[in-house]
Order: structure tokens, then C-alpha cells, then sequence
């Protein structure tokens, strides 16, 4: 009587990735429109304060509830630290200098990194020649995205963003990959919901210490970055990374990170739409080059014979 059972898994898991496909495309957009008034760590740290007070709520009423252990809160601290923080903290930052499409395109690197720590830190199979290739490709699609705006004369402040998009790239992978292995509560939510609590907190700290609160009034701010904010909230952490935190515990890793391929054309389409960010042919050939190399990396081999 196994028939019962499987399809609301499959349904799950299908909704699963239609959040983290599509919903993630979006919120590059959304970070776009909620920075223009907000400081980008504070309104990062609040997003997740108040998603993760909801997803901690939701995490007590369920069954699966557990009194959180010593080790679980360091789970959520290096976790909250390497996803929030040092991924989507640097995301928000260095969407200050470069188009929303640029970054999403940036952030699909996030495999190559997911593979290279899979083998040197998990000890996975060595990474053969069509992942080397596609690692290759993959770097040569980063140069083709980020060359023609450097030699348009955007200096150094483009360089040094686009390298704060593939550092969160690394940085969520090994996020990611820690919270595999490490002590964490059975309940998804309860687990985002730590997370997230931990990574607001630090999110907000940083921000204060670089000087983010100074000449902060809230009645400056924009009814799109209100909206943006609001998005953020719901849509980017309560949905979207909740989704995110389930399928890492329910589906291969490299499958979960085939969002990369989506989330950038979600993003390009979004922002030139929206916001008139520029499409040109070499960022395109760059798009495609690194979205297929994603894909060289992420599918199997077929076997002959």
C-alpha cells in the first residue's frame, strides 16, 4: 500500500522546488527595491528576525517539536553565519553597485562550489572530466557576464562585487553542506526557524558595527522598499528558504542546486522588465555558457553498454 504515501511526497517535493526555482528568481528583484531606502544588512537582519520568529512559532505548534539541544544552536550559528551572513548579506551588498540580474547570474556558480566542497570536504567521488569542463566553462561564462561592464569603465567597485557574489556563492554551499551532516531539529521549520534567528542576529550586529543605524529614519523610506521588504518576508524566507531547508534533507544536494539554472532567467527577465537593466549579447552568451555548464556538472553521465 505504498501508492498513498508517495504522490502528496511527490507533490511536496514539486512545490518544494517551484519555491526555490521561481519564488528565489524573484527576490534579486525584490533586494533591488528594498535597498534603495533600507541599509542592506539591517533590512536583511530584520527580514529574518521577523520570518524567523514565525517559522520558531510554527516549529513549537508542530508535533515534531524538540527542546533545542547546545549543538543544534551551533548548527544554526555556523549555518544562520555561512548562509545568511556571508551569502545573502553579501548578495545585499553588492547589489548597491551591480544590476539585480548580474548578481542572480553571479550566484549560479553556487554548484561549482557545491561539487569542489563535496569532494575535498565530504570526501565525494573526484570531480572527472566533465565536471572539470564544466567548471571550466563555467568561469569563462563569469568572465563573459562581468568583462564587458568592466571594460565599459565601471572600475574596481563592479570587480569587487561580482567577487562578493561568487564569495556568498561559497559560502551558502557550505552552509548548505555543513547543515547535512551537523545536529538539527527533525522539524524543518523549527530548524529554519533557528537559523534564521541566529543569522538575524549576527546580520543585525554587523550592520551596527559598520554604521548602518547612523541617519536611519523610517519615515524616509519607500513604499517600494516597504514592499520589497515585505516580499522578502513572506515570499523569500518564509516560503522559499524553508522550502530550501526541507529539500536539503529530502533530495541530493546537487539536484536541490539545480535552482541555479532557473533563478538567473527569472532574475534577467525581472530586472529588465522591471528596472531596465541592461541585456546585451555577450551577457547573454555569458548567461548560457554558465547556466550550461551548471548543467554539465549537476547531470550524471549516461553510462554505455
Amino acid at each position: 500500500m505504498p501508492a498513498p504515501t508517495l504522490a502528496p511526497r511527490r507533490l511536496l517535493l514539486l512545490a518544494a522546488f517551484a519555491a526555490v526555482y521561481l519564488v528565489w528568481g524573484s527576490t534579486y528583484l525584490a533586494v533591488k527595491y528594498a535597498i534603495a531606502t533600507l541599509p542592506p544588512l539591517l533590512m536583511a537582519g530584520a527580514r529574518f528576525l521577523l520570518a524567523g520568529l514565525v517559522m520558531s512559532a510554527i516549529g513549537r505548534a508542530s508535533g515534531e517539536y524538540e527542546k533545542p539541544t547546545g549543538a543544534q544552536w551551533r548548527t544554526s550559528f555556523i549555518v544562520g553565519a555561512l548562509l545568511l551572513v556571508g551569502g545573502n548579506g553579501g548578495v545585499v551588498l553588492a547589489e548597491r553597485y551591480i544590476p539585480s540580474s548580474l548578481a542572480a547570474l553571479l550566484v549560479a556558480v553556487e554548484p561549482f562550489w557545491i561539487v569542489l566542497l563535496s569532494w575535498l570536504w565530504l570526501r565525494q567521488p573526484r570531480p572527472g572530466g566533465r565536471v572539470l569542463l564544466g567548471l571550466l566553462l563555467g568561469f569563462g561564462g563569469v568572465y563573459l557576464l562581468v568583462g564587458e561592464q568592466l571594460g565599459a569603465g565601471s572600475g574596481p567597485q563592479l570587480l569587487l562585487s561580482a567577487g562578493a557574489v561568487i564569495g556568498a556563492a561559497f559560502c551558502w554551499a557550505a552552509g548548505s553542506l555543513y547543515g547535512l551532516r551537523a545536529p538539527s531539529p527533525r522539524s524543518a521549520a523549527q530548524a529554519a526557524g533557528m537559523q534564521m534567528l541566529a543569522g538575524d542576529l549576527l546580520l543585525l550586529l554587523l550592520g551596527l558595527l559598520i554604521g548602518e543605524g547612523r541617519g536611519l529614519h523610517l519615515g524616509q523610506v519607500s513604499r517600494a522598499s516597504w514592499l520589497g521588504f515585505g516580499y522578502l518576508v513572506v515570499f523569500g524566507s518564509l516560503v522559499a528558504f524553508t522550502a530550501y531547508s526541507w529539500l536539503m534533507k529530502n533530495a541530493p544536494a546537487a539536484r536541490v542546486a539545480t535552482y541555479a539554472y532557473v533563478n538567473p532567467v527569472v532574475a534577467v527577465l525581472l530586472g529588465w522588465v522591471m528596472l531596465g537593466e541592461a541585456l546585451t549579447a555577450q551577457m547573454l552568451v555569458g548567461a548560457v555558457i554558465v547556466v550550461g555548464s551548471v548543467v554539465l556538472i549537476t547531470t550524471p553521465a549516461k553510462k554505455v553498454g
